[in-house]
């Protein structure tokens, strides 16, 4: 994508930014430099603006939901288990990604059900 004119940066490098733009993730020196990109190209500023109207739309639709305070008590735990493991030496396991969520007689749930890291 490009208006076909020369820009100091190029339009590929500023779409491949464009999420850390939106997130507040850039150095100011980096997000002058697409701010002066989006004055200069407009199917790049276009591209910004719907993208920043997508993820104001994913927020206001989706950032209501409480998470249950079971699953969170259990994600808590779960993350205190593997940060005293890493403090132990002991190593670090992951859960396989196509493991089930509540696993047989709550293997899972007591960390059972997992797979070595690699």
């Amino acid at each position: 994508m490009s208006c076909g004119g020369p820009h100091n940066t190029d339009c590929g490098e500023v779409l491949d930014h464009l999420y850390e733009f939106l997130d507040n993730e850039m150095a100011e020196g980096d997000c002058a430099k697409l701010r002066e990109h989006f004055e200069e190209c407009s199917p790049c500023l276009e591209k910004y603006g719907l993208e920043q109207a997508i993820k104001a739309l994913i927020k206001r639709s989706c950032g209501c939901d409480d998470t249950p305070s079971d699953l969170r008590s259990k994600v808590l735990a779960r993350i205190d288990s593997i940060r005293a493991g890493q403090r132990s030496g002991e190593p670090v396991v992951e859960v396989a990604p196509d493991a089930p969520v509540h696993g047989e007689a709550g293997l899972l749930a007591a960390g059972q059900a997992a797979t070595p890291a690699e």
